[in-house]
Protein backbone atom coordinates (compact mmCIF):
# COMPACT_ATOMS: atom_id res chain seq x y z
CA UNK A 1 0.00 0.00 0.00
CA UNK A 2 1.21 3.46 -0.62
CA UNK A 3 -0.13 6.90 0.86
CA UNK A 4 -0.96 10.29 -1.08
CA UNK A 5 1.10 12.87 1.09
CA UNK A 6 0.25 16.42 1.73
CA UNK A 7 0.88 19.61 3.35
CA UNK A 8 -1.78 21.03 6.67
CA UNK A 9 -1.75 24.26 7.61
CA UNK A 10 -3.21 26.51 9.86
CA UNK A 11 -3.69 30.38 8.44
CA UNK A 12 -2.37 32.08 10.59
CA UNK A 13 -0.17 35.24 11.43
CA UNK A 14 2.56 35.11 8.33
CA UNK A 15 0.30 32.40 6.46
CA UNK A 16 -2.83 34.81 6.70
CA UNK A 17 -1.74 35.54 3.64
CA UNK A 18 -4.03 34.36 0.64
CA UNK A 19 -1.50 35.16 -2.35
CA UNK A 20 1.42 33.43 0.18
CA UNK A 21 -0.17 30.78 0.63
CA UNK A 22 -1.72 30.02 -3.20
CA UNK A 23 2.06 30.80 -4.14
CA UNK A 24 3.39 27.86 -1.27
CA UNK A 25 0.63 25.53 -2.93
CA UNK A 26 1.86 25.94 -6.56
CA UNK A 27 5.40 25.30 -5.60
CA UNK A 28 4.31 22.12 -2.88
CA UNK A 29 2.57 20.97 -6.27
CA UNK A 30 5.74 21.37 -8.27
CA UNK A 31 7.61 19.40 -5.48
CA UNK A 32 5.57 16.62 -5.94
CA UNK A 33 3.59 17.01 -3.09
CA UNK A 34 -0.66 15.48 -3.45
CA UNK A 35 -2.47 17.81 -1.41
CA UNK A 36 -2.43 21.17 0.58
CA UNK A 37 -5.46 21.18 3.27
CA UNK A 38 -5.66 24.48 5.33
CA UNK A 39 -7.21 24.89 8.87
CA UNK A 40 -10.57 26.55 9.19
CA UNK A 41 -10.62 28.81 12.14
CA UNK A 42 -12.13 32.39 13.19
CA UNK A 43 -9.35 33.13 15.74
CA UNK A 44 -6.97 31.17 18.01
CA UNK A 45 -5.17 31.86 21.15
CA UNK A 46 -2.22 34.16 22.25
CA UNK A 47 0.15 34.30 20.95
CA UNK A 48 -1.53 33.74 17.52
CA UNK A 49 -2.72 37.73 16.20
CA UNK A 50 -4.34 36.98 12.30
CA UNK A 51 -6.33 34.57 10.76
CA UNK A 52 -7.06 34.02 7.02
CA UNK A 53 -10.59 32.67 5.58
CA UNK A 54 -10.39 29.46 4.13
CA UNK A 55 -12.05 29.49 1.70
CA UNK A 56 -11.22 32.62 0.10
CA UNK A 57 -7.63 31.27 0.17
CA UNK A 58 -8.64 28.00 -1.60
CA UNK A 59 -9.90 29.32 -4.19
CA UNK A 60 -6.44 30.97 -4.59
CA UNK A 61 -4.90 27.55 -4.32
CA UNK A 62 -7.11 26.57 -6.84
CA UNK A 63 -6.37 28.60 -9.55
CA UNK A 64 -2.48 28.46 -8.69
CA UNK A 65 -2.89 24.58 -9.04
CA UNK A 66 -3.63 22.06 -11.54
CA UNK A 67 -3.41 18.90 -10.19
CA UNK A 68 -2.83 19.36 -5.93
CA UNK A 69 -5.95 17.65 -3.89
CA UNK A 70 -7.14 20.81 -1.53
CA UNK A 71 -9.96 21.65 1.05
CA UNK A 72 -10.55 22.95 4.38
CA UNK A 73 -9.54 20.39 6.92
CA UNK A 74 -11.60 20.54 8.97
CA UNK A 75 -14.87 22.34 8.48
CA UNK A 76 -17.44 22.57 11.50
CA UNK A 77 -19.97 23.07 9.84
CA UNK A 78 -22.52 23.62 12.10
CA UNK A 79 -21.76 27.44 11.79
CA UNK A 80 -22.01 27.08 7.94
CA UNK A 81 -25.97 27.35 6.49
CA UNK A 82 -25.38 24.81 4.21
CA UNK A 83 -27.65 25.77 1.21
CA UNK A 84 -24.77 28.50 1.42
CA UNK A 85 -22.12 25.82 1.72
CA UNK A 86 -23.53 23.78 -1.28
CA UNK A 87 -22.95 26.82 -3.60
CA UNK A 88 -19.53 27.48 -2.42
CA UNK A 89 -18.50 23.88 -2.74
CA UNK A 90 -19.68 23.11 -5.86
CA UNK A 91 -18.45 26.41 -7.04
CA UNK A 92 -15.05 26.01 -5.80
CA UNK A 93 -15.08 22.16 -7.27
CA UNK A 94 -15.47 23.77 -10.38
CA UNK A 95 -12.49 26.10 -10.38
CA UNK A 96 -10.75 23.50 -9.30
CA UNK A 97 -11.68 21.15 -11.77
CA UNK A 98 -12.83 18.26 -9.66
CA UNK A 99 -10.03 18.51 -7.06
CA UNK A 100 -11.72 19.43 -3.56
CA UNK A 101 -12.28 17.44 -0.48
CA UNK A 102 -14.30 18.73 2.20
CA UNK A 103 -12.78 17.76 5.91
CA UNK A 104 -15.67 17.79 8.68
CA UNK A 105 -16.38 17.96 12.17
CA UNK A 106 -17.74 19.13 15.40
CA UNK A 107 -15.00 21.44 15.92
CA UNK A 108 -14.50 23.03 19.40
CA UNK A 109 -14.71 26.02 22.08
CA UNK A 110 -11.47 24.90 23.57
CA UNK A 111 -8.25 26.58 21.46
CA UNK A 112 -9.89 30.03 20.51
CA UNK A 113 -12.97 30.44 22.25
CA UNK A 114 -14.67 31.14 18.51
CA UNK A 115 -17.77 29.49 19.02
CA UNK A 116 -18.70 31.14 22.62
CA UNK A 117 -17.45 34.44 21.41
CA UNK A 118 -19.44 34.47 18.10
CA UNK A 119 -22.79 33.10 19.88
CA UNK A 120 -22.54 29.66 18.12
CA UNK A 121 -24.15 26.71 19.17
CA UNK A 122 -21.68 25.12 22.32
CA UNK A 123 -23.44 21.88 22.99
CA UNK A 124 -21.26 19.17 21.38
CA UNK A 125 -24.50 17.06 20.63
CA UNK A 126 -26.33 20.00 19.04
CA UNK A 127 -23.70 20.84 16.56
CA UNK A 128 -23.68 16.65 16.01
CA UNK A 129 -27.30 17.25 14.58
CA UNK A 130 -26.71 20.11 13.16
CA UNK A 131 -23.45 18.17 11.07
CA UNK A 132 -25.61 15.32 10.20
CA UNK A 133 -28.25 17.45 8.55
CA UNK A 134 -26.58 19.88 7.17
CA UNK A 135 -24.49 17.01 5.32
CA UNK A 136 -27.97 15.52 4.08
CA UNK A 137 -28.85 18.81 2.58
CA UNK A 138 -25.53 18.86 0.75
CA UNK A 139 -25.93 15.39 -1.13
CA UNK A 140 -29.14 16.18 -1.94
CA UNK A 141 -27.64 19.70 -3.54
CA UNK A 142 -24.87 18.13 -5.02
CA UNK A 143 -26.87 16.04 -6.70
CA UNK A 144 -28.45 18.83 -8.58
CA UNK A 145 -32.14 17.82 -7.88
CA UNK A 146 -34.51 19.75 -6.67
CA UNK A 147 -34.35 20.03 -2.68
CA UNK A 148 -37.06 19.57 -0.13
CA UNK A 149 -35.92 20.35 3.16
CA UNK A 150 -37.59 20.85 6.83
CA UNK A 151 -35.28 19.53 9.38
CA UNK A 152 -35.10 20.45 13.20
CA UNK A 153 -31.90 22.99 12.27
CA UNK A 154 -32.40 24.13 8.88
CA UNK A 155 -35.00 24.37 5.66
CA UNK A 156 -34.83 24.31 1.94
CA UNK A 157 -38.02 24.83 0.28
CA UNK A 158 -38.11 23.50 -3.31
CA UNK A 159 -34.59 24.77 -4.85
CA UNK A 160 -32.35 23.40 -7.68
CA UNK A 161 -28.85 23.97 -6.83
CA UNK A 162 -26.86 24.26 -10.37
CA UNK A 163 -24.27 23.79 -11.65
CA UNK A 164 -23.34 20.66 -10.30
CA UNK A 165 -19.91 20.00 -8.51
CA UNK A 166 -17.36 19.15 -11.19
CA UNK A 167 -17.09 15.41 -9.96
CA UNK A 168 -18.67 13.97 -6.63
CA UNK A 169 -17.08 15.98 -3.74
CA UNK A 170 -15.15 13.41 -1.14
CA UNK A 171 -16.17 14.13 2.52
CA UNK A 172 -13.60 13.12 5.61
CA UNK A 173 -14.91 13.21 8.44
CA UNK A 174 -12.97 13.82 11.68
CA UNK A 175 -13.20 12.88 15.00
CA UNK A 176 -11.17 11.78 18.55
CA UNK A 177 -10.32 7.81 18.34
CA UNK A 178 -13.11 5.80 20.06
CA UNK A 179 -15.94 8.15 20.25
CA UNK A 180 -18.65 5.73 18.17
CA UNK A 181 -20.46 8.46 16.56
CA UNK A 182 -18.22 10.13 14.50
CA UNK A 183 -16.80 6.84 12.77
CA UNK A 184 -20.67 6.00 12.19
CA UNK A 185 -20.82 9.16 10.91
CA UNK A 186 -17.14 8.74 8.79
CA UNK A 187 -18.10 4.99 8.16
CA UNK A 188 -20.90 6.60 5.90
CA UNK A 189 -19.01 9.01 3.96
CA UNK A 190 -15.53 8.77 2.29
CA UNK A 191 -12.92 8.87 4.73
CA UNK A 192 -11.97 8.84 8.56
CA UNK A 193 -9.21 11.49 10.40
CA UNK A 194 -8.88 10.44 13.92
CA UNK A 195 -7.68 13.35 15.30
CA UNK A 196 -4.72 13.46 18.51
CA UNK A 197 -4.09 9.65 18.07
CA UNK A 198 -0.28 10.05 19.28
CA UNK A 199 0.81 6.56 17.43
CA UNK A 200 0.63 4.18 14.10
CA UNK A 201 -0.82 1.69 16.89
CA UNK A 202 -3.93 3.63 17.65
CA UNK A 203 -4.42 4.20 14.10
CA UNK A 204 -4.59 0.96 13.25
CA UNK A 205 -7.21 0.72 16.11
CA UNK A 206 -8.66 3.38 14.54
CA UNK A 207 -9.28 2.30 11.14
CA UNK A 208 -10.25 -1.57 12.03
CA UNK A 209 -12.92 -0.01 14.27
CA UNK A 210 -14.25 1.89 11.29
CA UNK A 211 -14.03 -0.84 8.94
CA UNK A 212 -15.98 -2.61 10.58
CA UNK A 213 -18.74 -0.31 10.68
CA UNK A 214 -18.56 0.09 6.62
CA UNK A 215 -20.98 -1.25 4.93
CA UNK A 216 -19.93 0.12 1.44
CA UNK A 217 -17.05 -0.75 -1.40
CA UNK A 218 -16.15 2.26 -2.60
CA UNK A 219 -13.22 3.80 -2.25
CA UNK A 220 -12.22 4.94 1.49
CA UNK A 221 -9.40 7.13 2.80
CA UNK A 222 -7.95 6.89 6.22
CA UNK A 223 -6.00 10.26 7.38
CA UNK A 224 -3.44 10.47 9.72
CA UNK A 225 -1.38 13.44 10.63
CA UNK A 226 2.44 13.44 10.83
CA UNK A 227 4.73 15.70 12.31
CA UNK A 228 8.00 17.77 9.70
CA UNK A 229 10.47 14.77 9.15
CA UNK A 230 8.23 12.09 10.91
CA UNK A 231 8.55 8.42 9.30
CA UNK A 232 5.34 8.34 8.04
CA UNK A 233 5.85 4.31 6.66
CA UNK A 234 4.21 2.99 10.32
CA UNK A 235 0.78 4.84 9.66
CA UNK A 236 1.42 4.01 6.31
CA UNK A 237 1.35 -0.07 7.46
CA UNK A 238 -1.64 1.06 9.70
CA UNK A 239 -3.52 1.98 6.97
CA UNK A 240 -3.25 5.23 6.11
CA UNK A 241 -4.09 6.32 2.11
CA UNK A 242 -3.19 10.08 3.31
CA UNK A 243 -0.83 11.53 5.53
CA UNK A 244 -1.08 14.89 6.40
CA UNK A 245 2.11 16.94 7.23
CA UNK A 246 1.30 19.42 10.33
CA UNK A 247 2.42 22.69 11.68
CA UNK A 248 2.18 24.38 14.74
CA UNK A 249 0.54 27.57 14.66
CA UNK A 250 2.28 28.60 18.00
CA UNK A 251 6.26 27.87 15.99
CA UNK A 252 4.59 29.10 12.46
CA UNK A 253 6.46 30.08 9.42
CA UNK A 254 7.26 30.68 5.86
CA UNK A 255 10.93 29.91 5.97
CA UNK A 256 9.77 26.38 7.68
CA UNK A 257 6.85 25.58 5.43
CA UNK A 258 8.72 26.26 2.24
CA UNK A 259 11.91 24.14 3.88
CA UNK A 260 9.13 20.99 4.62
CA UNK A 261 7.58 21.45 1.11
CA UNK A 262 10.98 22.12 -1.25
CA UNK A 263 12.05 18.32 0.69
CA UNK A 264 8.98 16.87 -0.73
CA UNK A 265 6.96 14.29 0.38
CA UNK A 266 8.46 10.76 2.26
Amino acid sequence: MTSQHALWLPLFDDLADPALVARLAAEAEEAGWHGFFVWDHLRWREPVAAAADPWITLAAIATATSRLRFGPMVSAISRRRPAKLARETATLDRLGGGRLTLGVGLGGDRFGEEFSRTGEECDDRVRARMLDEALAILAAAWSGDVVHHRGEHYTVDGIRFLPTPARRIPIWAAGFPGKLNPMRRAARLDGYFPVNLGSADRFAEAVAQVEALRTGTGPFDYVAEVEPGEDSATYTRAGATWLLTCFAPESLSVDHVRGVLRDGPH
